[in-house]
């Protein structure tokens, strides 16, 4: 068996290298044009940078280009991928197939994840996509476990799972919250991902809190409770999935540096020890539980179906 990869969403280029040396193997970054929900907003210049420090390190450096591209933005894709090519970054994470018609043109050799957020829910649909192209498979969210491992039986490309952070629950490309506030005459601008302004859709019945915010890509509902799961790891560490992705949305340098930590140790653990993990795991969790922001619980999101937001 082979340990999977430890992918993470920094929140500036200064937070890149605590994040490696707390057992990081990748990073996903980018910037709103091109990408959704990302936990920090990566120019160019600091795409350099990010793929400077990682790639001493020995560490991956993913772009996102999964935005919904319309006409306007076309022309656009060429010159940015070339961009992305000619800094050495290791993969695009992509959901409109005109990326992966841009990155034949002029980046022919360029590693492709696909990523539509919600609509990889089968092995057939993985492996469609891995023979135009794709080398990763990015896994809904919505899925459970056993779907989970049956893909990653039936994939012909790499796997990726979201085991930490935030999800994503909606999304419009219009700016909702903002259009509605113009309605009402109010002039008030929806709070992007500033972490100590946040607006929430409040749920009174559930008790639950929504995180929202609206940037180029229009306006997005995220869940309430973060998905935690370093208690269940085995079936997927056994299946051989490729990358754990942590999601550093909407959280702090420390927050993320003291999660990645724990699920690296917890991931080592069981590779050298799997009764240990087993005893230790309750630990890790309730680690976890003791950081978490207030207000904001965490729960196993749809891997065994126990959630309904």
């Amino acid at each position: 068996m082979k340990k999977p990869e430890i992918l993470v969403t920094p929140v500036t280029v200064d937070s890149i290298e605590p994040i490696i040396q707390a057992g990081a193997t990748a990073i996903l970054i980018g910037e709103q044009r091109y990408g959704l929900r990302l936990a920090g907003e990566f120019h160019r210049e600091n795409v350099k940078k990010a793929t400077e420090i990682a790639h001493q390190h020995g560490v991956k450096v993913y772009v996102a280009m999964n935005a919904l591209f319309h006409n306007e933005k076309i022309d656009e894709l060429p010159g940015y991928l070339t961009f992305l090519k000619e800094t050495n970054v290791d993969a695009v994470v992509f959901g409109d197939p005109a990326v992966l018609m841009a990155a034949r043109e002029v980046a022919p050799n360029m590693k492709l994840h696909w990523n539509t957020e919600t609509t990889a829910t089968n092995w057939y649909t993985a492996n469609y996509w891995g023979r135009k192209g794709a080398k990763r498979v990015v896994l809904a969210r919505e899925i459970n476990m056993d779907a989970i491992i049956e893909t990653k039986e039936n994939a012909e490309v790499e796997v990726e799972v979201q085991v930490h952070g935030m999800t994503c629950m909606f999304q419009s490309k219009r700016t909702l919250i903002g259009n509605y506030f113009q309605y009402q005459g109010k002039n008030l601008e929806v709070e992007k991902t500033d972490k100590q302004r946040q607006m929430f859709l409040f749920d009174e019945e559930r008790n639950a809190k929504y995180p929202i915010f609206e940037d180029e890509n229009g306006t997005h509902i995220m869940s309430p409770n973060d998905i935690c799961i370093i208690d269940e790891l085995e079936e997927m560490l056994d299946a051989g999935i490729d990358s754990f992705k942590i999601e550093g949305l909407f959280k702090s340098t420390e927050y993320i540096v003291e999660i990645v930590e724990m699920y690296k140790e917890a991931i080592d653990l069981y590779f050298s020890d799997e009764d240990e993990y087993e005893e230790k795991k309750e630990v890790y969790l309730e680690k976890i539980k003791a950081i978490q922001p207030p207000n904001r619980d965490i729960d196993t999101g749809f891997f065994f179906k126990e959630t309904v937001y």
